[in-house]
């Protein structure tokens, strides 16, 4: 299989959700660009990247941004028993092995990059995949009430096997300079918000 990207934005302590939505209360839109210009940045204009989901995680994205456009979509549900492509134009598949599995014999020459875009329970099968190789996270500074966390700590004395990787490292990866530093959304205001991008990879 190739490598798996996990993508996510977390509180400190990586609360990732809250009741099926993001936990922070306004919509941050220049951390959402980004989102979309990682996952569609193919690494040729033949393919598209695949972000792959679980249910809950479909069922969040409001109806007319359905499927994540310029990307092929492929969703996770106990239900499905086979692989299907439905009428939502989204690839359903039972598991995420199922999926990948997809993606390396009929996605063959369609898929360039692959990113795991949530539920925990997702991450958490991804994360124990060896193919799972980097993170980008998005780290913002406040903490949020949640009730869905990130499986592992992402942090310099956090849990072993992973290491963040300098500017330099991470703009060649995404494909653009990616904004250093803090960066602040509705700012000087009570709902300002600020994050840090940065990217983890798996040490062998």
């Amino acid at each position: 299989m190739r490598d798996l990207t996990l993508i996510l934005a977390s509180t400190p302590k990586m609360g990732i959700g809250l009741s099926n939505a993001l936990p922070w209360p306004t919509t941050l839109k220049k951390e959402m660009a980004y989102f979309a210009r990682v996952t569609k940045r193919a690494p040729s204009p033949s393919v598209q990247n695949a972000v792959v989901m679980g249910r809950k995680t479909w069922d969040s994205i409001p109806p007319r941004f359905r499927p994540l456009p310029d990307r092929i979509n492929i969703v996770i549900s106990r239900s499905i028993s086979t692989i299907e492509k439905k009428e939502d134009k989204a690839i359903w598949a039972g598991s995420l092995e199922k999926a990948l599995q997809w993606v390396d014999t009929e996605g063959e020459g369609q898929v360039g990059r692959v990113f795991v875009i949530g539920g925990a329970e997702i991450y958490k099968a991804a994360l124990g995949l060896k193919e799972a190789r980097r993170v980008l996270l998005t780290r913002v500074e406040r903490e949020w009430e949640c009730d869905v966390f990130f499986p592992i700590k992402l942090e310099e004395d956090g849990e072993g096997g992973w290491k963040r990787v300098g500017q330099e490292q991470m703009d060649e990866w995404v494909g653009e300079e990616v904004p250093r530093g803090r960066q602040v959304e509705k700012e000087g205001t009570e709902e300002e918000t600020g994050y840090e991008f940065e990217m983890w990879e798996r040490v062998d």
